[in-house]
């Protein structure tokens, strides 16, 4: 049987789906790239090409595709069953070894996406402290919750006053009542972020903040900003709620590491699911506590059909066992110098463009200043157009990319695929230098 073309497959979509997907993310002109198969960090097209992927399915695959441990670990549990309405002690032992990579997690609930993650954590946050609003910062992606994705994609016709940000939906339909219990503050600005949330004293239960806020920008939340933020929520008796569904790759013990502070609730998920869907809510015992069914009053009861399946949790157990200490750190090396390579390629091309990130992720802005908050990482249209260019330029030299011109690494990197990024980057910014030309005259 002949194997239909990719868009022979689309214009098959398109009869099924809204937009011919499921999600947004694989769409390109004229029709989506359809995967045969993937290994380490290669995938291959039903044509045939082959993609070195800096993508790695947004940021959830941290050893690449079809790792063998993981593979192995995965078949041998499917010939055992794939979902029960039992319980399996791989879960206990998938949560044990979270809780002990930080001791932030007393306490650990699986569910089934980031969203869902962030989700029960805002809804644990409320019943925890009987309030309804929350903040979150500018800009920021937390999923696909109405209140988690307000004014994520805010842009200069409607976001207000850098003073006081508007709180902007992002589904038409959104009820007036979400945009009311959600209060916008902005990225690294403490002083501004407080004089907001003072507005609002001890109506909030929770601020949600991600540490390295990938829509933002990418770059780290300061320490003072995080000192900042948990210091007002002790006050006023909110929680403080770390959103590390991507920014978990970046440490051992997760991007909180760094900063000395312990959040109340942490939500997961991504790379925690060794390749398939995942989430976690996870925090202080006290606070978890809102779930417990075994409590005399349950504030937040709590399940899910597939949360916790045998499949994720041995995925997951596999791929983060491999994901020890010795992993991370090189990992982060190997990010480290590519993000010095692609500067030495910018300055090659003698182009205005920088680079930002943290961990095993970069992204690169068509800007000669490195942003500071959401506002200044908003592309102009000369620079959107700039960004898709390049990114066409290194899909067609073989490099699957994030479509914000961003990256992560997989431990199936290594220095060989670097150098190859490296040098297609400077031959794409190379030949967009006409555009900045015009951008900087403009």
């Amino acid at each position: 049987m002949r194997q239909q073309t990719q868009a022979e497959l689309y214009a098959r979509a398109k009869q099924v789906m809204p937009g011919g997907c499921s999600r947004n993310t694989i769409l390109r002109k004229p029709h989506p790239v359809y995967a045969k198969a993937g290994k380490g960090c290669y995938i291959e097209d039903i044509d045939g090409k082959q993609y070195i992927d800096f993508a790695n399915n947004m940021a959830s695959l941290i050893h690449g595709h079809a790792h063998p441990q993981i593979t192995q670990a995965v078949t041998e549990q499917l010939a055992k069953g794939s979902a029960f309405t039992f319980a399996t002690e791989v879960e206990i032992e998938y949560a044990e070894l979270l809780c002990h990579r930080n001791s932030a997690f007393e306490k650990l609930r699986f569910v089934n996406s980031g969203t869902e993650a962030v989700m029960s954590c805002i809804k644990a946050a409320r019943a925890y402290t009987g309030r309804s609003k929350i903040a979150k910062v500018e800009g920021a992606y937390h999923g696909l919750y109405d209140f988690a994705e307000i004014s994520q994609t805010a842009n200069p016709h409607n976001w207000g006053n850098a003073e006081q940000p508007q709180s902007v939906p992002v589904a038409y339909g959104t009820p007036a009542g979400v945009l009311d219990d959600v209060v916008i503050i902005p990225f690294n600005d403490p002083e501004l972020a407080l004089q907001i949330l003072n507005q609002y004293g001890d109506d909030i239960a929770a601020i949600i903040v991600d540490p390295l806020p990938h829509r933002v920008g990418l770059f780290a939340a300061s320490d003072t900003f995080i000192h900042t933020l948990k210091q007002w929520t002790q006050q006023q008796g909110s929680l403080l709620i770390f959103d590390e569904v991507i920014s978990f790759r970046t440490e051992f013990g997760g991007a909180q590491a760094h900063y000395g502070v312990t959040p109340d609730l942490t939500a997961l998920g991504k790379l925690i699911g060794g390749g398939f869907p995942v989430g976690a809510i996870t925090g202080k015992r006290e606070v978890m506590q809102v779930m417990d069914p075994l409590s005399s009053s349950v504030r937040f009861p709590h399940s899910g059909t597939f949360s916790a399946n045998p499949i994720t949790m041995t995925a997951g157990l596999t791929a983060m066992q491999l994901f020890d200490q010795t992993a991370v750190t090189k990992l982060n090396q190997l990010t480290t110098t590519l993000k010095s390579q692609l500067e030495q390629a910018i300055a090659n091309a003698d182009v205005p463009v920088c680079v930002t990130g943290k961990g095993s992720m970069l992204r690169l802005h068509m800007q000669a200043n490195t942003p500071q908050n959401y506002r200044q990482t908003y592309l102009s249209p000369l620079q959107s157009q700039i960004k898709d260019r390049l990114l066409d330029y290194l899909f067609e030299q073989g490099f699957a990319m994030i479509n914000t011109c961003s990256l992560t690494l997989s431990t199936a990197h290594r220095q060989q695929q670097i150098d190859q990024l490296s040098d297609a980057v400077e031959q794409g910014l190379k030949q967009l230098k006409p555009m900045f030309s015009q951008q900087e005259a403009s």
